[in-house]
């Protein structure tokens, strides 16, 4: 390869390198706690619940004082609080008169880092889902801090089964016969619940003709590493055909977006789990989101994100309904909703990494997990899939590199003999190619073709939820996660590392045997173990899944490499016919095109 052929690889590295360093999460701090640096005190005794809250300011989303709820709601301000609790195959769900409530949402199928059922709702803080408005005399009130009524006894619990399903029903008594009924319909196999709000004479007791629908205290983690999981947290918007995304950037700072106009859902995700709340359509006529950033102790970042929908309250609109979704960020299923709610996924740039991601990457491991029950396997096919794939565009990389590698005695000459003329060096030097019919730029093409592949499988194993948790073999316990083999006693600089990657290691290992086999010219040693060295140092914190794909697919090229060195060892090089020389690959894929009349 000549000067600039090495420049232009050395570019395409340093793209990779830029790339994959911005789009990485932070490493871990060093050997974390047994516990979590953001985990949450455990459950506390079903009878019980914390009553404090912080007090924070008007315009966020929080709860009236007590004292202050004004004519028509103080006398909800104390009574019995009740628990109702719905067990599904899917969760078990806790719904508390206190503020009519979810007050818990355990997955029956997801762990959390620690190995106990992932807990969607701040338990904490009593629980999420209420409405906030302006009553009639001037006064804020979150239905949170008011009781309602049930008609169930205090830990009534509705085991559904099959199709079956339940509905609860929580009423707000106000004065004069008034009343806010909150109907909550739970179904058997789905993620989601739908919710009915019933405003019977409410006109005189709540102003503005607007109400809100409120998430305030976004979901709880579920994952060792809440730096990483932070990268993921994120609230959203649909409104007017746009997704509107809001994120809480620098730690003490809050982040705002008020939204005016007809939305279609408000939206906050941790890594691999969603809660969204989808009004009927056109029901909304705006959103509010607000996002805050803290620090938790041991290096850790929480991200919390409050939503609320908007809703009209006038003559004829005295009703509304809502679903809620509060379940794992699966894509069949989110999709399912056909609501447009899968754009929350983080499968890529949406002009081209994206598509590859969602219609070729997920649609693939799916059908291969539907024969292959271990997702390690489901790769280690996959990689050989994509290297079939790319066999003619390897097959033709490899032709020009060993006509490069034949070239290099006969550039070297042309060096020599034009040192002191660079102009009538390359001139010289791209004749030999003419004359040779070999295109530098050909050996460069598959890796290419192969950076958006990459970077899709990149965001894939990432996101998808069907990797996390994943096991392969050995030491390969979560295809979704780096797989640390050991902790080193101090901290790599820039890279952060301190717990290094087996599969990593593996795949440099490789990669670095591909390049002493593809690399011939003395000038470009440096290239046989830069590129190994810094790639290693990048897939490090990568998932374990994507490192293993890396690693299978360098062994079937190294494998490739020895087959095609050992057919065409004795090839001689040959000129290519004048008559036949063009304009190099690009002539070569368009020759056998008909030609217009």
């Amino acid at each position: 390869m000549d000067k600039k052929t090495t420049i232009g690889f050395v570019l395409i590295g340093l793209v990779l390198l830029i790339w994959m360093w911005v789009q990485t999460p932070p490493a871990p701090p060093a050997r974390p706690p047994a516990a979590d640096s953001i985990r949450s005190a455990m459950a506390a005794p079903k009878d019980t619940i914390r009553a404090e809250r912080p007090a924070v300011s008007r315009d966020t989303l929080v709860h009236s004082p007590q004292d202050n709820l004004g004519t028509y709601f103080s006398p909800r301000a104390s009574g019995e609080e009740k628990i109702i609790v719905i067990t599904t195959d899917l969760y078990t769900a806790e719904i508390t008169t206190k503020g009519g409530l979810i007050r818990k949402w355990e997955l029956s199928g997801y762990k959390s880092w620690d190995g106990h059922p992932v807990q969607l709702v701040d338990f904490d803080k009593g629980g999420d889902f209420g409405l906030l408005f302006t009553s009639g005399d001037g006064k804020l009130i979150n239905t949170r801090s008011l009781y309602f009524d049930a008609r169930e006894k205090s830990w009534t619990t509705y085991r559904l089964r099959g199709d079956q399903s339940v509905v609860l029903e929580l009423s707000l008594p106000v004065a004069d016969g008034r009343r806010l009924a909150k109907r909550m319909t739970f179904t058997n196999g789905k993620y989601t619940f739908e919710t009915e709000f019933d405003f019977v004479g409410m006109g005189q007791a709540i102003s503005n003709f607007e109400y809100q629908i409120v998430w305030e205290n976004g979901l709880r983690y579920a994952e060792r590493n809440s730096v990483d999981e932070s990268n993921f947290a994120l609230g959203y918007a649909y409104s007017g055909g746009e997704l509107i995304e809001v994120d809480a950037g620098k730690n003490g700072e809050t982040t705002k977006r008020d939204i005016n106009g007809s939305t279609d859902w408000v939206a906050t995700r941790n890594k691999y789990f969603a809660l969204a709340m989808m009004p009927d359509r056109g029901a909304s006529q705006g959103a509010y989101l607000e996002g805050a950033r803290t620090a938790v102790p041991n290096g850790g970042v929480k991200k919390n994100y409050a939503l609320a929908l908007k809703m009209p309250l006038t003559t004829g609109s005295e009703h509304s309904r809502v679903t809620v979704y509060l379940g794992p960020l699966d894509f069949d299923i989110v999709k399912g909703y056909k609501r447009g709610l899968e754009q929350i996924m983080s499968l890529g740039s949406a002009w081209i990494i994206r598509p590859i991601s969602e219609y070729v990457m997920i649609p693939l491991f799916q059908f291969l997990h539907m024969f292959i029950p271990n997702y390690g396997w489901v790769i280690i096919v996959f990689s050989i899939i994509i290297k079939i794939a790319l066999q003619p565009l390897t097959r033709t990389s490899l032709k020009s590199m060993k006509r490069m590698q034949a070239l290099t005695p006969l550039m070297n000459e042309i060096r020599e003999k034009y040192k002191d003329d660079s102009n009538k060096q390359n001139q010289q030097i791209m004749n030999l190619y003419k004359e040779y019919g070999v295109n530098p730029a050909s050996g460069c093409l598959p890796m290419l073709l192969q950076m958006p592949i990459l970077f899709a499988l990149y965001a894939v194993f990432r996101s998808s939820i069907g990797l996390r948790q994943s096991a392969f073999m050995f030491w390969i316990k979560d295809l979704s996660i780096p797989d640390a083999v050991f902790h080193l006693p101090f901290t790599i600089p820039l890279f952060g590392i301190t717990d290094v990657s087996g599969l990593a290691l593996a795949m440099g290992v490789t990669m670095f045997l591909q390049q002493k086999m593809t690399v011939t010219d003395p000038r470009q040693k440096a290239m046989v173990w830069m590129m190994p060295v810094l790639m290693t140092l990048m897939f490090n914190s990568l998932p374990s899944g994507l490192n293993l794909y890396y690693f299978v697919f360098n062994l079937l090229a190294i494998g490739q490499q020895v087959w095609f060195n050992k057919r065409t060892g004795d090839e001689p090089l040959r000129k290519v016919d004048p008559k036949k020389r063009g304009g190099g690959i690009l002539a070569g894929l368009t020759k056998n095109l008909p030609k217009m009349k």
